[in-house]
């Protein structure tokens, strides 16, 4: 049996391109922002700040610890800045450090789950969004009692290098409008 408004063409839960509801979720976004940068050089090794970033579409990240990955589908993890913020509400804290959720980047402004399908540029580089991030049980020994539970739903996204460049603080996350989905 076929759904109405679904394309058996087009991946499953993608609809019809000329459905209303498509047509929104296509809709131009408003630019985001990158607020912070992290690599993680070892797995439980403390997340390291830095200014710029190396993506590759083999590696992924330079200097992460998944950067020797081959799958790709995590090449990256992102999460919103506005997230982190809400994770402080429900933990009772005046703020949640970025590289307390172990993500590589924080960015502002951008509803990152609006990115599923979509390829976007990042600084140089142009990245495509491979699903979400989920919370691991490090976030019980991060923020005590209740850091699982106040991520769930927040963790942000994983995404895939398509092609290589550099990142910096302040450079703009921009969707790509004019593709075909993968």
């Amino acid at each position: 049996m076929l759904c109405v408004g679904l394309n058996p063409k087009r991946k499953p839960d993608m609809l019809n391109p000329n459905a209303p509801l498509q047509r929104l979720m296509d809709a131009p976004m408003r630019p985001g922002t990158i607020q912070w940068i992290g690599l993680r050089p070892k797995r439980h090794a403390p997340v390291l700040s830095c200014t710029h970033a190396m993506l590759d579409p083999v590696q992924g990240l330079i200097g992460d610890h998944y950067s020797n990955k081959t799958t790709g589908a995590r090449h990256v993890t992102l999460i919103e800045a506005e997230q982190l913020a809400a994770m402080a509400s429900y933990l009772g804290l005046d703020a949640v450090a970025p590289q307390d959720v172990r993500r590589n980047i924080v960015v502002s402004g951008l509803n990152l789950l609006a990115l599923k399908h979509k390829r976007f540029r990042l600084g140089t580089a142009v990245l495509e969004m491979t699903g979400e991030c989920h919370p691991c049980s490090r976030m019980e020994a991060t923020f005590g009692s209740g850091g699982y539970n106040a991520m769930r739903g927040r963790g942000g996204i994983t995404a895939r290098v398509l092609q290589g460049g550099e990142i910096n603080l302040r450079d703009s996350l921009i969707v790509e409008q004019n593709h075909a989905p993968t």
